[in-house]
């Protein structure tokens, strides 16, 4: 065999097409493998989009979804995304203060082209991924603090549902102004002055499509002295003496609001926002300019101020769009107010007309934007 071999490879006469064909043999399986082993990495990385995407997906299904029904919504969200395989939920809990961890994997034996030269008919590609998911608002408790101005106003909070593209109203806040004037005499002549910053009654209203119910009412009361008031109780909101020229006469004012829950036993402007995938606070005032301010609208945003207490309150950039979930704190009060147009902004929060504070509730929600990748 060597000596036919050799004589082979001496030969001058025979065609070289036979060795060069055998050459051949290994220079196309290295290709051909090198083709199939690119597929198999496409193949990875788009399976690996798919499984994050379908991943992220069934963290937005409610908390009382089975894990057969989340099963099967994995694998429809990772075949719609062009995963090729089987996908499998490993696992997924919600912890007690509504934490979402998921974990999944996913497998496909792809089919190979060349490879099979060598007995090779399928490459096994997998992929795996996890996701956290932070607790969420889904609950929101307002209580006005105080409102003021010459201005009849409304705050209104909207809020779009997961399986809808319009805002429906979920709360309105209504104030309306009632002016006080005090009357008093100087050497039996009459003379009277209007308390300057103004109050009056706001009402807040939850609202289910077009039925709106009170639920807690604020009044204001006001009285006027010619001398400063002492002993003030606590809440009352004291002028700092407004002088009358007509009778030569400092005058000041006591304002103190009562806030009322109805029912009185009742819970008062709980807003249940568990189903809204987005919230906005727009206030309305008809006789300013602009009249209607949004906390989703860059060019009036700046008019809101939110902050961590009834004095601590930085005003809202200008251009800014407001994340209402992200502004209300879990299990804490937060602080807002609203300058309603009769003051230019920049202008600190003592300018503002209308004062409440927001106490948030957090646990498991169905917004996708509170889901990050992990793995």
């Amino acid at each position: 065999m060597l000596k036919v071999a050799g004589g082979f490879a001496r030969s001058r006469s025979g065609s070289m097409m036979p060795l060069f064909f055998l050459s051949l043999v290994p220079l196309i399986t290295v290709v051909g493998f090198s083709v199939d082993y690119t597929d198999a990495v496409q193949t990875r990385s788009d399976m690996q989009s798919a499984l994050d995407a379908a991943t992220l997906a069934i963290t937005t299904l409610p908390a009382t979804t089975t894990t057969a029904a989340r099963q099967q919504a994995l694998q429809d969200n990772f075949t719609a995304n062009s995963g090729q395989g089987t996908a499998t939920l490993v696992s997924f809990n919600v912890a007690a203060d509504g934490t979402v961890t998921a974990t999944t994997s996913a497998s496909f034996a792809m089919p190979t082209d060349f490879m099979t030269i060598a007995r090779i008919n399928t490459v096994p590609v997998a992929v795996t991924s996890a996701v956290n998911k932070a607790p969420g608002l889904v609950q929101a408790t307002f209580k006005i603090d105080k409102v003021s101005g010459y201005w009849n106003k409304t705050m209104t909070l909207y809020g779009t549902n997961f399986t809808a593209t319009t805002a429906q109203k979920l709360m309105t806040a209504s104030y309306v102004y009632a002016p006080y004037t005090y009357s008093y005499k100087v050497g039996g002549r009459s003379y009277s002055m209007t308390e300057p910053k103004g109050y009056g009654t706001t009402t807040i209203s939850l609202v289910n499509g077009s039925t709106s119910t009170v639920v807690q009412t604020q009044t204001c009361s006001t009285a006027g002295s010619t001398s400063a008031f002492t002993n003030a109780p606590s809440g009352a909101i004291l002028s700092a003496g407004q002088y009358d020229s007509n009778s030569g006469k400092t005058i000041y004012f006591q304002t103190t609001c009562a806030t009322t829950n109805i029912p009185a036993t009742g819970s008062g402007a709980v807003v249940d926002v568990s189903q809204m995938g987005q919230l906005y606070l727009q206030m309305d005032v008809p006789s300013g300019n602009p009249t209607v301010l949004k906390s989703n609208d860059p060019a009036t945003s700046d008019r809101l101020y939110i902050g961590t207490s009834a004095t601590v309150m930085p005003e809202v950039a200008l251009g800014q769009i407001v994340d209402i979930f992200s502004a209300v704190p879990c299990g804490a009060t937060g602080y807002q107010a609203w300058e309603d147009g009769g003051n230019p902004v920049p202008a600190d929060v003592s300018n503002a007309d209308f004062f409440y504070n927001v106490t948030g509730k957090c646990d498991f929600n169905q917004r996708p934007s509170l889901t990050a990748l992990t793995q």
